[in-house]
């Protein structure tokens, strides 16, 4: 399940490969696609949970304009996944409600 085209992103070269980290596990991702379509590749669905309701979340839109994708990407909350493009070695974490900023080097 990969977004080939995107409306925003445009055409998606699929020769190279790049490694992201979700949770801290490796997944393997084309480069230049939006981290929502690597993690829908890889079978992850649930993106963040809601502040009030602790629901789970993920792709609705694709294009960055609704909010159920945001996920914390390099430590910064609320990035939306789905306008986002992969980088080798970038991590990404399943956001809980508002999300908060990650320190460097926390454990």
């Amino acid at each position: 399940m990969r977004v080939v085209e995107h409306p925003i992103l445009d055409q998606l070269d699929t020769s190279g490969t790049v490694t992201i980290y979700y949770n801290d596990q490796p997944i393997e991702a084309l480069e230049g696609e939006p981290i929502a379509s690597a993690l829908m590749n890889a079978g992850i669905r649930a993106f963040r949970t809601t502040a009030k309701r602790h629901e789970p979340r993920g792709i609705f839109c694709a294009i960055g304009r609704c909010t159920d994708c945001m996920m914390i990407v390099d430590g910064v909350p609320n990035t939306r996944t789905c306008v986002t493009v992969v980088r080798d070695g970038m991590h990404v974490r399943t956001q809980d409600g508002l999300g908060s900023f990650e320190r460097q080097g926390a454990e």
